[in-house]
């Protein structure tokens, strides 16, 4: 009981440590909500997407109302070579980064063999390939000071093949699978991997992925997402699903037949 006591008192003091976060989509959806709730705490800010227009006016907001120092780094993480030029930049400018929240990524939907390949090629770079590399960018300088952490979205789809998302669910299930791993290494220097796996959540990413037809009609906000991620992340969780129907049918989806698992999933993303 002592040990676990230690534990959680060092997971809260390594969280009120942290002075600045560096947030990826952050333009939008989950990643603004992100930023929205870290600037109420007094968390400095290092915002990222491709939309600076959104980015200085989410950051000329955050700041009068806040008082804290937001920072605008307009990339398109889908480069090969974004991940690199980012850490570059931050480094540049003498900006630490304690929490890293990977959030950047889309989905396409539809059939595997219709679905042009650079448009899923892009998706791996982006959903995986860049959030793999600013991880390693960035851990580093973590278990060096001993404190700070990442936050990886991955999807409720890391926990099943989704046909007509192949590919974005095999991206989240990498993104799952590699979070907890690192998860595992970091924890002794005093450093807290999760993974956030959300369910159907109300963002853009439905308009995006082409599936609007097949966009659930009650969903959480990207606020309630982030909210719960926070508190998740507070208590050193290697992975967060939301309570409710998507945990429930997450983790069904470990142990019920695999066939019917596809057959479900099929049904809910085939467009007509």
């Amino acid at each position: 009981m002592r040990s676990r006591e230690t534990n959680r008192d060092r997971r809260n003091i390594l969280l009120q440590n942290i002075e600045s976060a560096l947030i990826t989509g952050a333009s939008g959806g989950i990643g603004e909500a992100f930023a929205r709730q870290l600037a109420a705490l007094g968390k400095d800010l290092i915002l990222v997407a491709r939309r600076e227009d959104r980015l200085q006016s989410l950051a000329g907001e955050l700041g009068d109302a806040h008082g804290v120092q937001v920072q605008v780094i307009a990339a398109d993480l889908a480069r090969p070579s974004a991940a690199q030029a980012l850490f570059a930049e931050t480094e540049q400018r003498g900006l630490p980064v304690d929490l890293l929240i990977n959030n950047a990524g889309f989905g396409k939907g539809g059939e595997f063999t219709e679905i042009p390949f650079e448009a899923q090629a892009e998706m791996v770079r982006l959903n995986v390939n860049t959030l793999m590399e600013l991880t390693r960018l960035y851990l580093p300088s973590m278990r060096r000071r001993r404190r700070g952490g990442v936050i990886n979205v991955a999807s409720t789809a890391a926990f099943q093949p989704v046909p007509y998302l192949a590919v974005y669910g095999a991206t989240k299930a990498f993104v799952l699978s590699f979070s907890e791993a690192v998860a595992q290494e970091v924890r002794a220097d005093g450093v807290t991997v999760m993974a956030l796996c959300p369910g159907p959540t109300a963002t853009g990413f439905w308009a995006v992925a082409g599936l609007e037809g097949e966009r659930p009609r009650h969903m959480p906000g990207p606020e309630v997402v982030a909210a719960q991620a926070l508190r998740a992340f507070e208590q050193g969780r290697g992975y967060f699903i939301q309570e409710g129907r998507n945990k429930v049918m997450a983790l069904a989806a470990r142990f019920a037949p695999r066939r019917l698992v596809l057959t479900v999933a099929a049904r809910m993303f085939r467009s007509e």
